[in-house]
């Protein structure tokens, strides 16, 4: 977004979203409000259904699409021959290696589900629809996406949209139940399902990029496309009576661009079809009976919502191509073996300086999958605590991903490093020494010391806000899309990532030396090599179907 005029209404948001964001730190005397206990027999169900509406299945065709990773993220690589044309079996894979399942795991008598989408606590807030015309093989209107058992449900039944016959027409919407991830992290949810919004965008980007497609983002106010989506439809609620645990607020809406094949999604003529709309379905429930509720997430949700001002141009640097990808492992295959690793052996989790390198460099913005999917300037920079790195003195370092904004007086440039990473070291410290404060930082948890590296993402928390307090939910998105970066690119390098949605913000600003909120701590990661707990047992995601079904 383009900075706006600061209205009444605009200065009473900021202030609700800048008191949200204060409020909902954690710090070393006290954590952000939220649950006192956990039933995890209580917990929200993880999957919506619309009972009552047509459904599709689709196929799982991701393999029949396969290509190496590598030729989704470097430049000049080959593209596929011929973009996939839009239709079932291409839907069906887009789906797939986005917000399909993509293992069962099963210890003693629990079985729990994993997905293509990182979310955190494995919680999975994000809900996904479609605005399809003209696709062969799907009726024309709001459709949503079933992962569980990878179907679409029809949602809401359209005329075929306008007179003269079109090309196809394909969008992709996500909203947030924020309930699911509330129940379990209290007032700080809001922020976690952010992040895991900004994880869609990246998974939506990356299984795209394998078919030749591109997501762009649609600038379409929240009530507007909460409307379209028919999330105001309280009729079509099983327990209206708990609406705050049922409620879905809309996110972001992207077109799929399929070059010389789809049209640009006319929002205007969805937006006439849809009051001739004909609605299906009664959505399932969430939590029938809640313990506890949070209104702050209602108040900050409602001041953050987008207000469909134009998304501003922001045109990415053209920098020098990215190194070889030490990878050929094809695309398909890593997405669906991509998991958050839950422990991190210290002895193995050493990377080469060269493999470091390109890993930074890969997270840098570029006119290229995923960063083209984002509807802002970049404004996420990285504080990294580089623990096991070849060549590399432990310390704190500073990444800046666009120039003029992480700048120190006592930064060192390091040694070796390509020029345009612009990486440089902020102070060397002894090993133990910054296990302890990395480990301390965020919430004492082990996986911030024992990996090769971790880091915080800052993000220009004035420059955001300045647009307007949709700026607030833009700087989650993006971090939530270098977070899926990095976990698709610590596993290509045979390692493992891990977000951290838990560490002490302000705590974190000191050590890295700032003060006031011009930068502020948005989301933590780590990097390493995984400890595997051979006791829990991997099963397919869809172990009734096969990959022709």
């Amino acid at each position: 977004m383009s900075p706006q005029p600061e209205t009444t209404e605009d200065a009473v948001a900021l202030v609700a979203v800048r008191t949200y964001h204060e409020r909902s730190k954690h710090r070393f005397e006290a954590y952000a409000e939220g649950p006192g206990q956990l039933d995890w027999e209580a917990q929200p169900a993880p999957f919506r259904h619309y009972a009552g509406a047509a459904t599709v299945a689709l196929p799982l065709a991701a393999s029949r699409f396969e290509r190496p990773y590598a030729d989704l993220t470097t430049p000049g690589a080959t593209p596929p021959a011929t973009p996939a044309a839009p239709g079932l079996e291409s839907l069906g894979a887009l789906l797939q290696l986005s917000f399909a399942l993509s293992a069962w795991k099963i210890w003693g008598p629990s079985r729990w589900a994993l997905r293509c989408n990182p979310s955190s606590g494995n919680l999975h807030p994000t809900e996904v629809y479609l605005f399809i015309s003209g696709l062969p093989g799907l009726a024309d209107g709001v459709h949503h996406y079933d992962p569980l058992q990878h179907r679409l449900e029809l949602r809401a039944a359209l005329a075929t949209i306008g007179v003269a016959p079109r090309p196809p027409q394909l969008g992709v919407t996500f909203t947030s139940v924020m309930w699911r991830e509330a129940w379990k992290y209290g007032e700080r949810a809001f922020r976690y399902c952010q992040l895991d919004t900004g994880h869609a965008i990246g998974a939506l980007a990356y299984a795209a990029a394998l078919l030749g497609w591109t997501p762009q983002p649609v600038a379409v106010a929240s009530e507007r496309l909460g409307h379209w989506l028919g999330l105001d439809r309280e009729q079509d609620l099983a327990e209206p009576r708990h609406r705050f645990t049922e409620v879905e607020t809309p996110e972001l809406l992207f077109e799929l661009r399929i070059p010389g094949t789809t049209g640009r999604l006319d929002v205007e003529a969805f937006d006439a079809a849809l009051s001739q709309a004909t609605w299906h379905g009664t959505a399932s429930v969430i939590d029938p009976d809640p313990g506890y509720r949070w209104p702050v997430i209602d108040q900050v949700a409602a001041a953050s919502a987008f207000d469909g001002s134009a998304y501003g141009a922001s045109e990415l640097p053209v920098l020098p191509p990215l190194p070889p990808h030490p990878t050929r492992l094809g695309a398909a295959a890593l997405i669906q073996q991509r998991r958050s690793g839950q422990r991190f052996d210290p002895a193995l989790s050493t990377m080469s300086q060269a493999h470091f390198f390109r890993l930074l460099d890969a997270l840098l913005p570029r006119p290229q999958a995923p960063w083209t999917a984002l509807a802002t300037p970049p404004r996420i920079h990285l504080a990294l605590f580089v623990l096991r790195v070849e060549g590399l003195a432990p310390g704190l370092y500073l990444l800046p991903r666009r120039t003029g904004v992480l700048e120190s007086p006592s930064a060192m440039p390091v040694a070796g490093c390509p020029p345009h990473l612009g990486l440089v070291c902020l102070a060397e410290m002894e090993l133990k020494e910054l296990q302890r404060i990395a480990r301390a930082v965020s919430c004492h948890q082990d996986i911030a010391s024992s990996s090769t590296f971790s880091l915080a993402m800052l993000g220009e928390f004035d420059a955001a806000l300045a647009t307007g307090p949709h700026g607030y939910r833009e700087l989650f998105h993006e971090a939530g899309l270098v977070g899926q970066t990095l976990y698709l690119e610590a596993e290509a390098t045979g390692l493992r990532g891990t977000g951290i949605g838990c560490y002490f913000d302000d705590a974190v600003h000191q050590v890295f030396g700032l003060d006031g909120t011009r930068l502020q701590s948005m989301y933590h990661f780590t990097v390493g090599h995984p400890v595997v707990d051979s006791r829990i047992e991997t099963g397919p995601p869809y172990p009734e179907r096969d990959e022709t079904t």
